[in-house]
């Protein structure tokens, strides 16, 4: 059978990536917590192992396992909780600190403007009636939003668990799709795609342990209020790249400004998560996570950014995961190959349009101009 043309390739893979997009659009409801509850079950595989190697029957095994995962869980939003409650009771001194803060921007705005005291008072009255205004709508998007987080919580586990539960049908179903020849190929391709996906998913949790302790022990010994809370804040919005990191240092500034009349306490929250990202980023995460798998930054930028506008929040946690399982299967795979030096790092020393052993060749399949 005659293959097709480069170009009638390239031309169905783009238009596979655009259904691709639609349907993750259109069903990132059912196919987010999907997702989630796959990454969730390989993370628990070692555990569920143990227990079967103890002769826990398969069931109990994945609940035990799953219970374990929710009882972790449990401890991270008890503590985020006490965070939480110690800033509200904070609230008269943050409110004054806030006054304090709002006479100094006023006066440099009525210094530098010719917007006086009264025509800021104003301005803010008129925005506070049309946030009001809008709050019916405001409410009610915040009800939808979270419907969707219990049902969301609600469906994790019983995804978890029948995935693996019927993990082995879900495999020989893999199989089946390949001819027989192919199955030594595809069973390195899901052994190396288990392997990335542990080392990745472990990772970020001892991450998110060693920048809560490592950022809210500094700040904590510099006098920072709330230090604790921002170290939790930074280590969970750390772990959408680039993008997360951004965020995290905005909210840790917020959060020393409404603690503090002076500006200095930002500085040094600024500083020390400059310090513990770049000890974080150069020294401590490669030698946990290894570099089994690297993807560039600008893929990684990008795929946080597609993630997020097809799937939401849960789309740019999962982006990055997601992108190092596909780039596993494009690697092992003749078709997609060139999608997998597109994800990935190693970029070339010199130009390929100064070495034609750098620059993709043509198919042989292609028939040769006369």
């Amino acid at each position: 059978m005659k293959e097709l043309p480069n170009t009638v390739k390239r031309s169905i893979e783009l238009v596979g990536l655009c259904a691709v997009a639609y349907i993750i659009t259109a069903g990132r409801d059912v196919i987010t917590p999907i997702l989630m509850a796959f990454f969730l079950s390989i993370l628990l595989l070692p555990l569920y192992r143990v227990l079967r190697k103890y002769k826990f029957p398969e069931v109990l095994a994945i609940f035990f396992s799953i219970l374990a995962a929710a009882l972790v869980l449990a401890g991270v939003g008890w503590f985020f909780s006490m965070q939480i409650a110690r800033l509200l009771s904070d609230i008269p001194q943050i409110q004054d600190n806030l006054n304090g803060h709002w006479k100094s921007i006023s006066s440099w705005i009525n210094a530098k403007t010719q917007f006086s005291s009264h025509q800021q008072l104003e301005w803010l009255r008129m925005q506070s009636q049309r946030l009001v205004g809008n709050a019916g709508s405001y409410l009610s998007g915040a009800a939808l939003t979270l419907t969707g987080v219990f049902v969301f919580v609600g469906l994790l586990p019983i995804y978890t668990f029948l995935i693996m539960y019927y993990k082995n049908l879900l495999l020989r179903f893999t199989f089946l799709w390949f001819k027989p020849e192919q199955h030594a190929t595809v069973q390195t391709t899901l052994t190396e795609a288990q392997s990335i996906i542990m080392s990745y998913l472990v990772g970020l949790m001892i991450q998110i342990t060693y920048i809560t302790i490592l950022l809210g022990g500094l700040l904590a010994i510099l006098g920072i209020k709330h230090a604790l809370l921002i170290g939790v804040i930074f280590a969970f919005l750390n772990l959408i790249p680039y993008v997360g990191a951004l965020v995290g240092n905005l909210i840790g500034a917020l959060l020393t400004l409404t603690s503090s009349q002076d500006l200095t306490p930002i500085l040094i929250v600024l500083g020390s998560i400059a310090a513990v990202q770049f000890l974080d980023n150069n020294i401590l995460m490669p030698r946990i996570v290894g570099s089994k798998v690297k993807l560039n930054a600008l893929a990684s930028i990008l795929g946080v950014i597609i993630g997020g506008s097809l799937a939401g929040v849960a789309g740019m946690f999962l982006s990055l995961p997601v992108m190092a399982v596909l780039k596993i299967i494009f690697d092992n795979s003749d078709s997609f190959r060139q999608w997998g030096i597109l994800l990935g790092d190693e970029k070339p020393k010199k130009s390929p349009m100064s070495i034609a052993k750098l620059k993709m060749r043509r198919g042989a399949d292609e028939p040769k101009k006369p």
